[in-house]
């Protein structure tokens, strides 16, 4: 037995609130003692000299205007009094080392309610248009009879012993509230004002004897894989845009592997002036546990679960003082267990639904994601450690060969071009898309800002204003959409510079006259080649409703130029005087022609007697 530390000694016979904290394989463990502070909002953490540890439950998506269920989970902080540090080896040796035992084990949402939720999902939410994946969770619940801190010591220990790969390892303890697990996700960190982010996803489940070459090659050409990463990077770039006044960039894709698991992971990175609290606030919560985008994705989740998710999907947020402020550290609250005073536990997991997804596929990607922390629960066996894969060369030039159709805007540094002293508008439809889109407009030299579509009222000191991208029909009666129709209207009669995105591109397509109809398949997530006025670019598509104009080659109304699929009808954009609209997403990772493409728009409507745009 090695000799436990004091603060663990304390831990171990005092019922106190406490964390203790590995992160990412250290051979080293934080203790953290000290006080609870319960505050409503993450402007009232109490950054006052001391470290913090905050539990951010989900329900505080609601600081950001988004729905969620509120279910009365305290945004609850651990104002560090005292800490320690003891090798992982140490805390092993004092650690109660049998696990606390569990019995009452229940599914609140069974394999085939589940599946049929995968259904539902794909065809009414993806396939009516309201965004491009969703995550759905399901509770497993058991009991325990130990003390609270004995049974989350206890499996804090099998955690530590079984899982690797994790970015934190944890316990935490409060009043009423214990959290154990091993996340494998950073969700946001700012050290000395760089913020990262690691978006994850894309599982490969390892089979019962270990991950094979062959099976980590297949999950690594899995198209549907390869492409729920990029849309959760398109997400997280919207959040990096937001809070970076550069925006981010991106490194990668990497494998992140895990014992039952492995991933696939973008880094990204960027600078920030913000308090910490306030880059927290603007990338609630990840889109990994949510869906894109992300304000449509909280309405989905409020639809189809029942309940709150308490901590389930929020973060970690461990606020570390420094000479002139403090640093962040949030990983995201997955694979982890939530244990009440009442003897209940619960672990909670989801999967990622896209257009792609089928139903058995989702409900064994639940089970695996829990299965880690239901094993260190005594839920299921503890699995034997297989051999670790060894690296293939293939693996690296699978994972390089995705950035071949990635922006390469988003990858390198870019060198601001010349300002041009004017002025863009972007009006937010209800996507963040619209963050990237200001980020681009300002690298193309104008002063560009962003406005809901409920706030925005262009003026003719706008220079140029683009009518943002969106979730829904275009066809609808909705609000939004009819404000939308109104401002675009307006813009219009103005004979002002206008460019329409997406949505704003479809509402614009059936005010000049052309039919919207639904795709027979959407296109989320998904890159094209397309010619645009003469001009092929490949661009990134998130669009489940289309604009078709057969063979005409001019609008009804106005006599806009239409850009068109010769096969289809299918309208990919328009132009005319002072007006411009593309379908795509110009702005997105999976557009490396989308920089020039806004480029040549945003030129041919400020100078309106351009014939034609140029291939740069």
């Amino acid at each position: 037995m090695h000799p436990p530390s004091r603060l663990l000694s304390q831990i171990l016979t005092d019922d106190q609130p406490f964390a203790l904290i590995r992160r990412e394989d250290e051979p080293t463990i934080d203790i953290l003692v000290g006080t609870v502070i319960d505050v409503d909002s993450l402007s009232d953490i109490p950054l006052t000299g001391d470290e913090v540890l905050t539990l951010v439950p989900f329900r505080q998506v609601a600081e950001r205007g988004y729905a969620a269920h509120d279910d009365g989970s305290p945004l609850r902080c651990l104002v560090v009094t005292d800490r320690e540090t003891l090798t992982v080896e140490d805390a092993l040796g004092a650690l109660p080392q049998h696990p606390a035992d569990v019995s009452n084990v229940t599914v609140d949402v069974d394999d085939d309610a589940y599946a049929e939720t995968v259904r539902t999902v794909i065809d009414d939410e993806i396939g009516r248009g309201e965004g491009a994946n969703f995550v759905i969770r399901r509770d497993i619940t058991a009991h325990f009879s130990d003390e609270p801190v004995t049974a989350l010591l206890s499996w804090l220990r099998e955690l530590l012993v079984s899982e690797h790969g994790a970015y934190w390892t944890f316990a935490v303890r409060t009043p009423g509230i214990s959290l154990v697990g091993a996340t494998p996700e950073r969700h946001v960190s700012v050290t000395d004002g760089v913020v990262g982010m690691n978006p994850i996803s894309g599982t490969y489940r390892h089979p019962a004897t270990g991950p094979t070459t062959e099976g980590m090659l297949e999950f690594l050409a899995d198209v549907k894989e390869s492409e729920e990463l990029v849309m959760v990077v398109d997400e997280e770039l919207k959040m990096m845009s937001a809070v970076c006044p550069d925006g981010g960039r991106m490194t990668g894709p990497f494998l992140k592997r895990m014992s039952r698991l492995t991933h696939t992971e973008y880094l990204l990175e960027g600078t920030t002036p913000r308090d910490v609290r306030d880059v927290l606030r603007l990338t609630m919560f990840a889109p990994t546990v949510t869906g894109s985008p992300m304000q449509n994705a909280c309405r989905v989740i409020a639809r189809h679960e029942s309940s709150g998710r308490r901590y389930y999907s929020g973060v970690l947020a461990r606020f570390m003082p420094k000479s002139d402020g403090y640093d962040l550290d949030a990983p995201i609250l997955i694979r982890a267990a939530h244990l009440d005073d009442d003897g209940t536990v619960t672990v909670s997991a989801g999967a990622t639904l896209v257009r792609h997804s089928t139903p058995e596929n989702e409900v064994a990607e639940t089970r695996v994601k829990a299965s880690g922390v239901l094993s260190a629960l005594g839920v299921l066996p503890r699995r034997t450690e297989a051999q670790p894969l060894h690296d293939d060369p293939r693996f690296d030039e699978l994972l390089a060969a995705r950035n071949h159709d990635i922006a390469a805007f988003w990858r390198q540094p870019q060198q601001p071009r010349a300002v041009r002293g004017l002025s863009a508008l972007v009006v937010d439809a209800g996507d963040d898309f619209t963050r990237m889109l200001v980020h681009q407009l300002t690298h193309l030299g104008f002063a560009a800002r962003v406005v809901d579509w409920e706030r925005a009222n262009p003026t003719s000191d706008d220079d140029l204003v683009v009518f943002g991208p969106g979730p829904g029909d275009p066809r609808s009666t909705e609000p939004r959409v009819g404000r939308l129709r109104r401002l675009m209207s307006d813009r219009v009669a103005s004979g002002l510079p206008m460019i329409a995105v997406c949505l704003s591109h479809q509402i614009l397509s059936l005010m000049v006259g052309l039919t919207i109809e639904p795709l027979q398949a959407p296109r989320q997530g998904q890159q094209r080649t397309v010619d645009i006025f003469g001009s092929r670019a490949r661009i990134g598509f998130y669009n489940t409703f289309a604009a078709v104009a057969g063979d005409r080659s001019h609008t009804p109304r106005l006599s806009l130029e239409i850009a068109r699929d010769a096969e289809t009808g299918t309208v990919q954009a328009l132009r005319g005087s002072r007006i411009a609209t593309v379908q795509g997403h110009l702005e997105s990772v999976l557009s490396p022609d989308g920089l020039d493409v806004l480029d040549r728009l945003v030129s041919d409507v400020m100078v309106p007697q351009a014939a034609s745009i140029q291939t740069q």
